[in-house]
Formats: structure tokens, C-alpha cells, sequence
């Protein structure tokens, strides 16, 4: 079907090349004509994909790579069009043909990436290790959601509405991190460090019960868990620093968007409630020892003032 387009296109045109030999007039109109397809079959494309029942992502995503791969398409057979009509054009392109070996070679090496980019995009949509709307952390470094994915890169929106543009030859050679593809539920963590003298039971009941007063916090237990009589937030303590206790707390949230939100509130109201209850913080203390207070306890004499510092955490 594909290839009747061409002939199609040319049947149209052919009265117009009779009619006139004004060429700019001649490929103005053939661009024209392709934009005005472009738009016909993206438009098209949207009808069928808003009426159709099927709400699931997968759809928007291979009907995004969709109308990009149509837009290449139909641009390759304008730009085969204008070659054909253009008579300096096609004794151009019949010249390039012949000495086809080296062309293609050189084509080749300057196409290398694109087209790395363009067979990395059609895995994408056909293994689907994320689609258009998933929460995606790439590499541990890029954070945000799908909203396009196209023959050549992956457009990401993260936090600030800012776009992140990756190539997806580099996306799909990543680890990408989807927190939307089965199951949109997270558990976030939340971790505090306390001090030795502080009470470690009413800290761990301090930060279940901010994190359980949350809008966002949510009971993932499942019926046989809330028997055992689990808690809705688990508070554990995970280990022992130089100077501290850490603990860490377990929430559930419907969508990483809340989470992202859960963890910085409940920094701030876990430590106001810490400062009223008692429960210390620590922080690293620091002794400075002078090379010249040294050499005076040992009964040495020195001409340098020039001191050092030995850090010692107590």
C-alpha cells in the first residue's frame, strides 16, 4: 500500500509540471501537500486512540512512535517527489546514484547514530520497558515521566516541568528504574539519625505517627498482616554510627508523586516533633590540635607557627 503513495502523489502533480515549469511553485506545493497529510493522519490517529476503550497505556505509546515513523515516512517520499520533478535535481540524484558505493558508505557513517537511535526506539515500543505516562528514574541521575517518545530520543518531564531530552540509543543502554509499569503503589523511606541518649521507642512512635496523620500515607497490609496486628507504618532501627542510631520508616503511597511529596513533609514535622519531645540529632564534633601547642607540651622549640588539624569525632 505503501508504495502506490508515490504514484499517487505524482498523478496529481502531473498536470501541474505540464501546466508549468515554475519549480519553486512546483515543490512549495509538494511540501504543502505533505504537511497537510501529516496533520490528516496525526489527526486521525487522535480520533481513533480517544475513542477507543482501551485505557491502558500501551496504546498512547505505540500510537506516539506511530505518527512520528508516518512523518518520516511521508517526508522521504517528499523529498523523493521533489528530486524526481526537479530536472537538475534528478540529473543530480542519477550522478549520486552511480557512484552509489561511496555514497552509501558515507551515508552510512554519518547515519550511524540515527539510525542507532531510530532501531533503540522501535525495541522500545515493542518491549515496552517503560511507555508514554510512566514515572521513570533513569541511571539513578534522571527522574521524571514519559510524555513522548520518538524515532530519534525520549522526552522525560521531571519536577520542574523541565524537559529531558535522551537519545534513546543512550536510554536503552541504561538502567531505568519504573515505578508505573505494574503497580503505581510505593513505599517510600524516611530516615533519621538519633542520638545514644535519646529514647529509641518514642522516636520510632514520633515518626509512625507523623507518617500515619499524612493524607498520603496509605494501609498496604493485607488482611492476614493486620491479624498479626503489623503495623500501618514500620519503624525499624537499621544500625549503629560513630555518633548515632538510624532508623528508618517504611510508607506506602498510591503514586510516586505523592511519595516524592510524603518525604519532605515528613522531614520537617518529624523534626518538630523530635525538638519537642527531646529526641536529639547529632552532629559531628571536631577536636583541633596545633603543631605548636605538640612541640610545647614535649619541651620543643619551634619556629613555625603554622598550624595542622587532626579531626578526632567524640
Amino acid at each position: 500500500m505503501l508504495s502506490l503513495i508515490p504514484s499517487l502523489i505524482m498523478k496529481i502533480i502531473e498536470p501541474l509540471i505540464n501546466w508549468s515549469h515554475n519549480y519553486l511553485v512546483l515543490v512549495a506545493l509538494v511540501i504543502l501537500i505533505t504537511i497537510t497529510l501529516i496533520r490528516v493522519s496525526k489527526w486521525i490517529i487522535n480520533s481513533y486512540l480517544n475513542s477507543t476503550s482501551d485505557k491502558s497505556k500501551i496504546a498512547p505509546t505505540r500510537y506516539h512512535f506511530l505518527k512520528n515513523a508516518i512523518s518520516l515516512l511521508m517526508w522521504v517520499i517528499s523529498l523523493a517527489v521533489i528530486i524526481y520533478v526537479v530536472p537538475f535535481l534528478r540529473t543530480y540524484a542519477i550522478t549520486v546514484i552511480a557512484s552509489a558505493g561511496v555514497f552509501l558508505a558515507i551515508l552510512g557513517l554519518a547515519a550511524q547514530q540515527a539510525l542507532s537511535n531510530i532501531i533503540s526506539g522501535v525495541f522500545i515500543v515493542i518491549f515496552k520497558p517503560f511507555r508514554v505516562g510512566d514515572f521513570i528514574t533513569i541511571a539513578d541521575k534522571y527522574v521524571g515521566t514519559v510524555e513522548d517518545i520518538t524515532l530519534r530520543h525520549t522526552v522525560i518531564v521531571n519536577f520542574e516541568n523541565r524537559r529531558i531530552i535522551i537519545p534513546n540509543s543512550i536510554i536503552s543502554s541504561e538502567t531505568v528504574l519504573n515505578s508505573s509499569i505494574k503497580n503505581e503503589k510505593t513505599c517510600e523511606s524516611v530516615e533519621f539519625k538519633i542520638s545514644y541518649e535519646s529514647d529509641v521507642k518514642l522516636a520510632k512512635n514520633i515518626m509512625r505517627e507523623e507518617a500515619e496523620k499524612h493524607p498520603f500515607c496509605i494501609d498496604n497490609r493485607s488482611e492476614k498482616e493486620k491479624n498479626q496486628a503489623l503495623e500501618k507504618v514500620e519503624v525499624f532501627l537499621v544500625g549503629f554510627g560513630e555518633s548515632a542510631m538510624n532508623l528508618k520508616a517504611k510508607i506506602w503511597c498510591e503514586t510516586p508523586y505523592k511519595a516524592f511529596y510524603l518525604h519532605f513533609d515528613l522531614n520537617e514535622s518529624i523534626k518538630e516533633r523530635f525538638d519537642q519531645e527531646g529526641i536529639g540529632i547529632p552532629y559531628p564534633h571536631r577536636t583541633i590540635v596545633y603543631k605548636e601547642d605538640i612541640q610545647k607540651k614535649n619541651g620543643l622549640q619551634s619556629n613555625s607557627i603554622k598550624p595542622i588539624s587532626l579531626y578526632k569525632t567524640v
